[in-house]
This record gives structure tokens, C-alpha cells and sequence, in this order.
């Protein structure tokens, strides 16, 4: 694998990772500065491309649990769309996706996703089509570090896992020959997407030095943080993003 240039497009606006003390582990949602006109055809090639993408996670995830004498249950995979989806761990904005372990179950809202293929379709000339398989495969990420116990009380630390684990699943699908032109690229414009905003200071150093140390425990990352830690697994495997799997 080559290194990728990081691309700095966009940002996105804040989604909480842990509701309360409901766990709901969760991507952040698109931006919604721009414009955007979707199809139906959108919306159901994006839905396809989900499907496929979980059809190749569930076997690559069941597979490295079984090397290190484990057993993953394959979560389901629910869509939804419109003003959002209760769930067993709380409510579901749209736009937006998430895993919820009490039903272990990866939600999403179906349009969220289709925009995400074609924002990065629009700005990288490409179908966009990684993009969304990259927010599938951040959910089944948080699916696997929480079987495997890997949970930290910190959101950030929950997200950079799921992030690499994303670009592991990237690399595997290289390695078998499943990566079109352009999709690595489009993998790195969703993660550069759907990075925090840059947090608003007060001008008090006190309570600015309280922001910030709260934005780097309790984020997502930013969009330079989402593309280093899923290049991490794109580079080094599964091995890179949890102990368990060295």
C-alpha cells in the first residue's frame, strides 16, 4: 500500500458516541453545508453496496475471531430513514449511523449514506461507492472491539478503533482483489468528512483548556485524526488497531 495524500474536505457536525449509559457507538453525521440532489437509484445503489460490504465483514471478522479462539456474532444490519430510529440503546438521528451492542445491531439512514457516496463521487470524479462501505465498516468495527472487551471509557479511543479496524477491512478487501480505482481515495475523503468541527473557544483560557481536553477524550477525531488512525489499519491489518489480534 502506498501512503495516501490526506485530503482536509469538509467538516462534520458533532454526534454523541455514548448515550448515557446506553452504549450507541455511532459515526459522525455528513455535512450539511452543500447542496445535495439524491435519486432513488442513489439510495438504492448505496443500500447494494451496503449489503455487499457486510457480506465480506461478517466472514473476514469471523475469521480472525476463530485464529484467536473466539466467536463473533455477526450483528444485523437495520436501515432506516426519515426523523430518525428508536433503538434498544437509545434514538437514532437521521443522518447518521451507529452500533448498538444491547441489540447488536448496525443502524443506518439510508439517504446519510447514499450522500456520502455522492459527495465523494462529486468531489473525487469516482462513484463515490467506498465512502459509505467505510461507515458500514466503522459500525462493524465498534461490533468487534466491544466482543472483544476492547473498550475504553473514553469516545475517542472507541472511535480510533473502529477508524482502523475500517481500514483493515480496506486492506483485506485490496488483498483479494475487491479494490476499484479510487476507492482507497473515496475510504479517506468519508473519514476526512465526517471529522469534528473545530471546537468553539470562549476566550477564557480556563474554560478553552476544558473544551479542548474534552474534544480530544470525547470526539470522534478530526478529519486528520479519522485518516491517520484508518490508514494505521489499512497499513498494518487488525494487528494495528487491537492487541487481540497480534
Amino acid at each position: 500500500m502506498t501512503n495516501r495524500t490526506v485530503l482536509r474536505r469538509g467538516r462534520a457536525l458533532a454526534a454523541a458516541a455514548i448515550l448515557g449509559t446506553l452504549p450507541l457507538l455511532g459515526a459522525a453525521p455528513a455535512p450539511a453545508d452543500a447542496p445535495l440532489s439524491l435519486t432513488a437509484a442513489d439510495v438504492a445503489a448505496s443500500n447494494a453496496k451496503a449489503r455487499m460490504a457486510y457480506g465480506a465483514l461478517v466472514p473476514m471478522w469471523r475469521a480472525h475471531f476463530a485464529d484467536v479462539g473466539a466467536r463473533f456474532a455477526a450483528p444485523q444490519l437495520v436501515r432506516f430513514r426519515g426523523a430518525g430510529v428508536r433503538t434498544a440503546c437509545g434514538v437514532i438521528g437521521n443522518g447518521n449511523a451507529a452500533y448498538c451492542p444491547r441489540s447488536n445491531a448496525i443502524y443506518y439512514d439510508e439517504i446519510f449514506l447514499a450522500a456520502q457516496a455522492k459527495r465523494a463521487a462529486q468531489e473525487l470524479g469516482t462513484d463515490g461507492d467506498m465512502a459509505a462501505v467505510g461507515v458500514i465498516a466503522h459500525e462493524m468495527g465498534h461490533a468487534v472491539a466491544i466482543q472483544l472487551g476492547a473498550m475504553s471509557r473514553f469516545t475517542y479511543e472507541n472511535e480510533k478503533t473502529a477508524d482502523c479496524l475500517a481500514g483493515a477491512f480496506a486492506r483485506q478487501a485490496d488483498a483479494e482483489g475487491q479494490i476499484e480505482p479510487g476507492d482507497i481515495d473515496e475510504a479517506f475523503f468519508g473519514m476526512a468528512a465526517a471529522g469534528d468541527p473545530t471546537p468553539q473557544l470562549t476566550g477564557d483560557r480556563r474554560a478553552d483548556r476544558a473544551i479542548l481536553v474534552r474534544a480530544q477524550l470525547m470526539g470522534h477525531g478530526t478529519d486528520e485524526q479519522r485518516q491517520q488512525n484508518f490508514g494505521a489499519g489499512l497499513e498494518g491489518g487488525a494487528g494495528a488497531c487491537l492487541a487481540e489480534f497480534r
